[in-house]
């Protein structure tokens, strides 16, 4: 490549450069390495975006090995474009090195942004995986999913007239709210949807498989009144 020079520059003498020792290190599973170019590259690490109206977010996780996507996870909330958006980001992103991905278009503003977010995660090192040795398996994601491979899910919704409700836990879709004698929450009754589907995959009767995955959490047995929290 051809570099042109200005004037200024050509009629200066040149001075010796100093010392140069490269990069800093940074931690890269279980070692540390002077990352020069992309293939230096190796972590797993998550990033969160948001597209430009807000309206929706997305968090990316990307486990990399030597500057190639080797397995991706996309969850998004709060849009519903979004998810099909993430399925085609799914399809996109593995087998791309950070880079490319980097300046790949993934469809949607928030899984853009995520992307952009975890490439700093990833290129500074700070990453899960900083200080693991050969870093984790592909398909190492799927642990943060839990029994039923759902993601983890908070919502909650509340009014200044009627107070919160509590609509789903990362345990699972909240059924009754349960309301101690100041009439505050103290607990609640759920079902896990994400056991409750896998065992009515494998045959077992709906209602039945409803019912085995439905559990309890705080003084809910305590509880002076129980409601629905979409109804009540």
């Amino acid at each position: 490549m051809a570099i042109y020079y200005t004037n200024d520059v050509n009629e200066m003498c040149s001075v010796r450069k100093g010392c140069d020792h490269g990069p800093a290190p940074i931690p890269e599973e279980g070692k540390w390495v002077k990352s020069k170019q992309i293939s230096d590259v190796s972590g797993l690490s998550h990033g969160i975006g948001w597209c430009a109206p807000q309206q929706g977010a997305c968090k990316l996780t990307l486990n990399v090995k030597e500057g190639v996507i080797h397995e991706a996870l996309v969850e998004t909330i709060g849009c519903s474009g979004m998810t099909h958006s993430a399925a085609m980001a799914a399809e996109i992103l593995q087998g791309k090195t950070i880079l490319e991905a980097l300046n790949t278009d993934l469809v949607c503003d928030a899984i853009n942004v995520a992307m952009r977010e975890i490439f700093k995660q990833l290129v500074y090192g700070r990453t899960q995986t900083a200080f693991s040795e050969n870093g984790l398996p592909v398909g190492s994601s799927l642990d943060d999913l839990g029994k039923g491979l759902r993601s983890q899910v908070g919502t909650m919704f509340g009014t200044l007239a009627k107070g919160p409700r509590y609509l789903e836990m990362a345990e699972g879709y909240v059924l009754k709210c349960a309301l101690d004698e100041n009439n505050e929450i103290c607990g609640y009754q759920y079902v896990n949807l994400g056991k409750m589907m896998e065992a009515i995959k494998k045959g077992e009767d709906p209602k039945t498989a409803y019912e085995k995955c439905i559990g309890k959490y705080g003084r809910f047995d305590n509880a002076v009144k129980y409601i629905d929290p979409r109804k009540e």
